[in-house]
């Protein structure tokens, strides 16, 4: 199937009857510009969206990214300082997952609710919010701890409070791309988004290294809290006339069932749906496993899971550059790259020294960032933008919402049979989803 690319004006929609899916889960094409005649002879018209930085040309983007990188950068010194936290409070690592899946059961329970309301509202003021919750919670956290009143349970309860926020903000945050660039430059932003988050994810955790042999974990904590002022001065700036229109849901029952059923009878939305629902709840636990990996396996402290996620942070960035230029996706290339992440999990499973468990993580990285964006840009192209913040929940809940199963079940096999164990886990589970979206006798 091609998809057109100019979706930038979407035609709202009058009526409530669920839109005709996309007729086969075929690699979705860009469409290439039209050749401009030079001297007799042909050249291509360069396109919008050519070029690893197109999406960089839109100043709303720009805006938005600059926030983003500042607050990634203190959500994943967060992560970092909340895993070292629970661990320093005695806790095992099946108790560091249960955690861990307080933080993400609200995305599981509540996020097909929170795309409905990122479909119902204006996303720009609902991104707000959202993000003024998250820096309350975070600064909860560090009062908690500098206090010296922290306890197990806390932890829980404000990490569940973060994934309150979580449930609504990943649908609506997610959407807003589209808002901001069109579908002209829609797969290079999603891409570029996800380099920035892995920028972070190499600045972030050095940071929170550093921060916690100095002050603690509560300096993490704090700092993120402020963090969250990037964005919300980012959002404040961006010109609302130079969005994109897009069609406005009206409350009307049924509309999260038509969701449902919209994504099930289209095959470019489902097939990466469930890959990801598998991927997504037992291959991308690593805040639950590399600390893990870090303190047993390689008898490391802090700094030892620091460096293991800015490894692959720094492979992830290289990969998404990588990525950035691509305009071919859909379900056969999805499947390629996520039987590469699962072979990458298994050399990163069987590596003998910290240097070189530290390299196989960056190719880790660059499998990963490779696997969300082409199944981040299969799955927004496919969808109908009346559909757009729905599908985008659905997506969240497969990736984020199934840490509360996936979350627990790494951190007890982890615990149980060797740190090891958690990243071979990690890895079957790519390595099946791969095996599902390339078999020939799976159904469009």
């Amino acid at each position: 199937m091609t998809l057109q690319a100019d979706e930038a004006t979407p035609v709202p929609r009058t009526d409530t009857t669920p839109p005709s899916p996309p007729t086969a889960a075929a690699p979705v094409l860009i469409p290439e510009p039209a050749p401009v005649a030079v001297g007799g002879s042909t050249t291509p018209r360069p396109a919008p969206g050519d070029g690893t930085f197109a999406a960089l040309r839109i100043r709303n983007f720009r805006l938005f990214l600059s926030g983003q990188i500042v607050s990634l950068c203190g959500t994943w010194m967060q992560t970092i300082a909340l895993g070292w936290l629970v661990l320093s409070l005695g806790a095992s690592g099946t108790a560091l997952g249960l955690v861990t899946a307080a933080q993400f059961l609200p995305v599981l329970l509540f996020g097909p609710y929170g795309g409905l309301i990122a479909d119902r509202t204006d996303r720009r003021q609902l991104l707000m919010i959202t993000q003024t919750g998250s820096g309350l919670a975070a600064l909860a956290l560090g009062v908690l701890d500098l206090t010296g009143t922290a306890r197990l349970w806390m932890v829980a309860v404000t990490a569940a409070l973060i994934g309150l926020c979580n449930a609504v903000d990943n649908p609506a945050r997610q959407s807003f791309v589209q808002e901001m660039v069109g579908s002209d430059v829609l797969p290079n932003a999603i891409t570029l988004n996800s380099v920035t988050v892995n920028a972070a994810r190499i600045v972030g955790p050095a940071l929170a290294g550093l921060l916690i042999l100095a002050v603690g974990t509560a300096g993490c904590f704090l700092l993120n809290a402020a963090s969250f002022g990037a964005v919300l001065i980012a959002l404040r700036r961006i010109d609302t006339a130079a969005l994109h229109a897009r069609p406005m849901t009206r409350r009307a029952p049924g509309q999260l069932r038509e969701g449902l059923r919209y994504v099930w009878r289209t095959p470019a939305l489902r097939v990466p749906l469930l890959m990801m629902l598998v991927i997504g709840a037992l291959s991308y636990e690593f805040q639950v496993v590399l600390p893990l990996v870090a303190r047993h396996t390689f008898g490391g402290t802090a700094t030892t899971y620091s460096m293991l996620t800015s490894a692959m942070g720094a492979g992830a960035v290289a990969g998404g550059l990588l990525v950035a230029r691509r305009r071919r996706f859909g379900v056969r290339p999805l499947g390629v790259i996520a039987a590469g992440f699962g072979i990458v999990l298994l050399a990163a499973a069987a590596a003998p020294t910290l240097p070189l468990e530290i390299a196989m993580l960056v190719l880790v990285g660059a499998a990963s960032v490779a696997f969300i964006s082409t199944g981040n840009a299969t799955v927004q192209l496919a969808a109908d933008p009346a559909m757009r913040g729905r599908v985008m929940a659905l997506w969240s809940v497969a990736f984020l919402g199934t840490t509360p199963v996936g979350g627990p079940i790494a951190g007890w096999v982890a615990q149980t049979f060797g740190a090891r164990a958690g990243l071979m886990l990690a890895a079957g589970a790519a390595l099946a989803a791969a095996a599902y979206a390339l078999s020939p006798r799976r159904s469009a």
